[in-house]
Order: structure tokens, then sequence, then C-alpha cells
């Protein structure tokens, strides 16, 4: 009883502490980034039940080659009869006990109405069915195939969608950081000559006020568009990697890298896309379920033979039952038989008709590989020699962006030393910001570049 308090005194005390303490933020890395948005993005999940889908149609055609039961039964009702089959003649007796005996047909009248039970069922096992199961099966299989691409396709397109939003966040961020520290030296700048411009001390112009004010409001305004592109890119980010929008996410990339170029020469790239590709996996496995359901429609018009049981049974409670096995009462009795029998449904002009149709399928899709075999070679070249040039653009644009930032820090001091005008410290302001800015975002564009590369070869990472 003593240690009741006590308990409850600790469960407030941790309440208070888990109320109190701050979250902390969550790190990631680009790696972690792709690992989180492949195991929490709903596409994967949703494509996984199409894969799901598929395989059930597989086992749906499947079982067709399986046992099959078809029953009907019903209450309904039937004419009533007394007595058996003869009767005694000139007699009213419905029952002949003695000859002469004539035929009863009592039936002539009306006597009434009785209850009538019916069953009739058949229990059968197709033996040999022309190749109609096991094409639709391998046509089913080839779905599977084709869904299972769809389902990578749409890895690969998570993954490219994390690299953007990684990369955007580090670029939009640098840019700012960057933008801000501009606007910093342009407001200390901007202070000086106005307190010049106000103590008369004639070091400063008024044409100097306005250039840098004019200045001042662009340089604004990319900081405004970088804060808006990095929160973006961070929110879109966390709704990729499932943490949420009202997560605190942070990366762990302190600024925008270039990542390394391939080391692997085009024509690999190029082969090595026409054999992982999603799309060529997809191309392949719906050829073979394209050839597949050609041939199950052409078995379509062949018969099916089979064997089982089939039986029926009936019964009518006011009819007497007839034990002759030349005499058949259709509302008493029943039989049960085991059977082997050929069954022949078809249409011969639809038959045909489907046949056509699926030929010309099979031949879109073989149009379609012949495409595709020459344009997955040009999408890879086309990627690989946009990388190269974002490549080199960026390595020159940083030796532009040093020279552009060396060449504002002159002009400042120049400024401040009274040997040079703001309109020229303006010109060295915008491009530095020209220069650095295009860096950061060539940068991007080449990280992209190399992501898309990745992305086109089938690589999922």
């Amino acid at each position: 009883m003593t240690l009741k308090p006590l308990t409850h005194a600790f469960l407030a005390a941790g309440l208070l502490l888990t109320t109190v303490l701050p979250v902390q933020a969550e790190t990631i890395n680009l790696q972690q980034a792709v690992q989180m948005s492949l195991a929490a993005d709903p596409r994967i999940k949703e494509r996984e039940q199409v894969v799901e889908a598929a395989r059930g149609l597989v086992q749906e055609v499947q079982g067709n080659a399986g046992w099959r039961v078809s029953a009907n039964a019903f209450i309904g009702l039937a004419p009533q009869t007394e007595g058996g089959f003869f009767r005694n003649q000139g007699g009213d007796n419905n029952t002949c006990v003695a000859p002469p005996c004539s035929l009863n047909n009592t039936g002539d009248k009306w006597n009434g109405v009785s209850d009538w039970t019916h069953l009739d069922f058949a229990l059968i096992k197709p033996l040999y069915t022309f190749g109609k199961v096991e094409r639709y099966t391998e046509a089913a299989q080839g779905n599977v195939g084709v869904k299972q691409g769809e389902l990578r396709q749409t890895r690969g397109d998570i993954v490219y969608d994390t690299k953007r939003a990684y990369y955007g966040f580090l670029t939009a961020r640098d840019i700012r950081v960057f933008l801000e520290d501009v606007q910093e030296r342009l407001n200390s700048t901007l202070a000086r000559v106005e307190r010049n411009l106000k103590n008369e001390t004639g070091e400063s112009k008024q044409s100097d006020l306005y250039a840098l004010q004019t200045a001042r409001g662009l340089v604004a305004k990319y900081v405004h568009q970088a804060r808006a592109v990095e929160q973006v890119s961070l929110d879109g980010l966390k709704v990729l990697t499932g943490a949420g929008l009202k997560a605190d996410l942070s990366v762990a990339d302190s600024r925008i890298e270039p990542v390394p170029f391939p080391q692997i020469e085009l024509s690999d790239l190029q082969a090595r896309a026409l054999q992982d590709r999603p799309e060529m996996e997809q191309l392949e496995a719906g050829l073979r379920a394209r050839r597949a359901l050609v041939a199950a429609k052409k078995a379509d018009r062949m018969p099916d033979v089979y064997a089982g049981v089939v039986g029926q049974f009936n019964y009518a409670s006011q009819r007497e039952r007839l034990d002759n096995p030349y005499l058949y009462d259709p509302f008493n009795g029943g039989g049960l038989t085991p059977v082997v029998g050929v069954k022949w449904d078809t249409v011969f002009g639809a038959a045909n008709a489907r046949v056509n149709q699926a030929q010309a399928e099979l031949e879109a899709i073989n149009h379609k590989k012949a495409f595709a075999l020459a344009g997955i070679p040009f999408e890879v070249g086309e990627a690989y020699t946009n990388a190269q040039a974002n490549l080199r653009a960026q390595q020159d644009l940083a030796e532009g962006a040093a020279a552009a930032r060396r060449w504002m820090v002159a002009s400042l001091a120049d400024f401040s030393a009274g040997l040079e005008s703001a309109d020229r410290v303006v010109d060295a302001l915008k491009n530095y910001v020209l220069a650095q800015t295009e860096y950061l975002r060539t940068v991007n564009d080449y990280n992209m570049n190399v992501a898309q590369l990745a992305r086109l070869t089938g690589e999922l990472k």
C-alpha cells in the first residue's frame, strides 16, 4: 500500500519530462532518406497488391484444371397420383389385385397436387483441354512479370523523387545562406552610405544610395524565393520519407557537393539499361504473355475432354414410386453414374476474331520492343552527355564564382576607400550572385543527371 503513491509520483514525473523535454530533430543522409521513402511510400504498397492480384489470377487459371461442381435444387409442385400402374378392369379400385387388369389412367383426372423436391448435380474434372489451361496459365504468369516490372519502375521513381527533394533542399539552403551573407554585406555598406549622406561628409553620393537600394531589393527577392524553395523541398522530403509534415527533420550534409561521375563507359551503361531496365523486363514478360494468349485463343476453338459423376434425384410425397426399370417417373426417382465426355462450346467466327486480336496485340508489343531497343540507348546517352556537360560546367563555375567573390570584396574595399563608385560595386555584386547561384544550381543539375542515369540503367539506390 505504501508503494502506490510513490508509483504515481514516478508516473507523473515521467509524463512531465516527456511533455517538457523537446523532441530531438531526426537527421538523415541521402541513403537513409531513400530507404525511408522505399519503406513508407504508399505507391509501393499499392503496386505490391497489384502484383498479388496478378498472382491470384494465376491461381484462378490453374484452378480450372481441377474438379468443378454444378448443382441445382428446388422445391415445386407435381400432380398427385393414387394406386399402382394397373387397376381392376371395370372397377374403381386403383390397384389391381387379380386379373384381368387394365392400365391405371386416373392421371387423366385431376386428383390434386403433391410437393416435389428436385436435385441434379455434376462433379467433373477436365482430362484434356488441348492446352487451354497451360497457355492461359503461362499468360497469367507473364502478367505477373509485367506487374513486377511496374513495381520496380515505381521504386525507381521514388528513389529519383527522393534525390530530387534532398538535393533541391541542399541547393536552396546553400543559395539562401549565400544570399543572406551578401545581403548582410550590402546592408552594412548601405548603412555607411546613409550615414555619410546624413552627416554630409561628401564621401557618398545620392546615386550611390539609389544603386545600393536597388541591389538590396533584388537580393531580398532572391532570398525570399530561396527560402520558399528550401521549405517546399524539405516538406517534400518529409512526405516522401513518411516522417510527416509536422516532423522535425534535418539533413546530414552541411552543403551540396557534386557526386562522383560514373566510372563506366557509355556503351556498358547502355547495355546494362537494355538488360536491367524495368521496362525491358515488362516487355519480355508482356511478350511471353501475349504469345501464350495467342496459343490459348487458338485452343479455345477445340473441345474439352472430361470425366466425372452426374446424378439426379426427385421426390414427390403424394405419388407412389414405380419400381419398374422400363418406366420413368420424372417426379419420383433418381440416378447416379460416372461419365466420360466431350464438351464443345465455340463460335468459330468469334473464336477466329479473338485469335486475330491476340495476334495483333502481340505484334504491337513486338514493335514497342523494337522502339525500346533503339530509344533506351539514346536516353542513356542523353543523360550521360548532360551529366558530362554539367560536370565540366560546375567545375568552371566554381572557379568563376571564386573570382567573382574576390571581385566583390575588392570593389567593396575600394568603395569604402572612395576609389570606386557604387554602380561598379553593384555590378560586381550582381556577377558574384549570378556566378555563385549558377554554380549551386549546376551542381544540383549534375547530381540529378547522375541520378537520372542510375534510374535509366535500372539501378535502385
